[in-house]
């Protein structure tokens, strides 16, 4: 009996020697991120370096915004609407991040982007600043993503980003059904670039937004494989032609449209140019005057099931006339940004 009281005693008291070590707060946690790297966070994240420019968005919506320490410079201005971006220091740009500038800062964790992690990650996490790699440009991993980074960042986040799933996935249930029962399906070209001609195949953030709004994207089958690297391929003037695309599409940023755009006198004149161009011009979308420019943060960002919502109403005006994508964007500004609504996101002639 004495040495089973001993015992009980011993382990209580490793015990109380242990669970200071793991946290009454659940620290240390262990997520994975999107290059499938195991990361174990030790303590609440209390400051972040966001490198990459579809990041900014997730932060603020998880009401995370004053536990950014630094901004990549090109998100600086892209975001200059967001409140306090303007405030902090600048931190190089997401191809050439200032590490003297970051490791001054102390950040908990340094968020990038696929491509660019191995140069991030063998400049600092010898320094034991964590690397995380959240990209945040697919639909489909972006609920995974949002719960990893609130998980690291503490419980109210954790709370935050479960209701914006939520909310989220309210208004993609209605759009899903709307679309299910459309029976002939929009084929679609989006363009990234014509010098070269880059599209969206499977696993772009295209071809993500263009499949939710019901719309049958022309280059997805160009990776068969589901290879990362070819989910961007350069295609042909004379290959659009013949696919002969319903819609045309075309993400466009500042110039055109943005938070700060209030003409669409720049759109216009594009898209005007657009329809004389080898490979477009014979096509059905261009006949028919379905070409549109929308925002790209509505298409390869947290904002992809708003663009596609945009998406759909252009592909379907008719048989979507009471879907209202301006409202949800509206919501999504002033109710998870916490910034008023404004700008010029989507320019379609037709």
């Amino acid at each position: 009996m004495k040495r089973m009281l001993s015992a009980m005693v011993l382990i209580l008291c490793f015990s109380m020697v242990v669970l200071p070590a793991i946290g009454a707060d659940g620290y240390p946690k262990t997520i994975v991120d999107q290059s499938n790297r195991t990361i174990t966070i030790d303590k609440q994240v209390e400051r972040v370096v966001p490198i990459v420019a579809w990041s900014y968005e997730p932060l603020y919506i998880l009401g995370a915004q004053d536990k950014i320490v630094g901004v990549e410079q090109g998100s600086k201005v892209q975001y200059s609407y967001l409140n306090g971006i303007g405030d902090k220091p600048a931190v190089g740009t997401y191809k050439e991040p200032d590490y003297e500038k970051i490791i001054e800062l102390k950040p908990d964790i340094v968020i990038v982007q696929t491509k660019y992690l191995k140069q991030v990650d063998e400049k600092l996490s010898p320094l034991g600043i964590n690397v995380v790699c959240l990209p945040f440009n697919q639909q489909n991993t972006f609920n995974q993503e949002l719960t990893n980074l609130a998980q690291m960042l503490g419980p109210e986040e954790v709370k935050r980003a479960a209701e914006f799933i939520t909310w989220k996935q309210r208004s993609l249930d209605v759009l899903k059904e709307d679309v299910e029962g459309i029976d002939a399906k929009a084929s679609v070209y989006g363009e990234w670039s014509d010098t070269p001609w880059y599209t969206g195949s499977k696993l772009s953030g295209m071809d993500d937004v263009v499949t939710m709004a019901g719309g049958n994207n022309i280059a997805g089958p160009l990776n068969p494989e589901l290879n990362l690297s070819l989910r961007y391929p350069t295609v042909d003037p004379e290959w659009v032609l013949e696919e002969n695309p319903d819609v045309i599409i075309f993400p466009a940023f500042d110039y055109y449209t943005g938070y700060l755009q209030d003409d669409t006198k720049n759109a216009t004149e594009f898209i005007k140019q657009a329809k004389l161009r080898d490979g477009l011009n014979g096509t059905d979308a261009a006949k028919n005057n379905r070409l549109c420019i929308i925002d790209a943060y509505l298409i390869e960002a947290v904002r992809g099931f708003i663009g596609a919502q945009y998406l759909a109403k252009l592909f379907y005006p008719e048989e979507l006339k009471n879907l209202d994508p301006e409202g949800i964007h509206k919501e999504y500004y002033e109710a998870w940004l916490n910034v008023p609504y404004k700008g010029k996101w989507i320019y379609a002639p037709s």
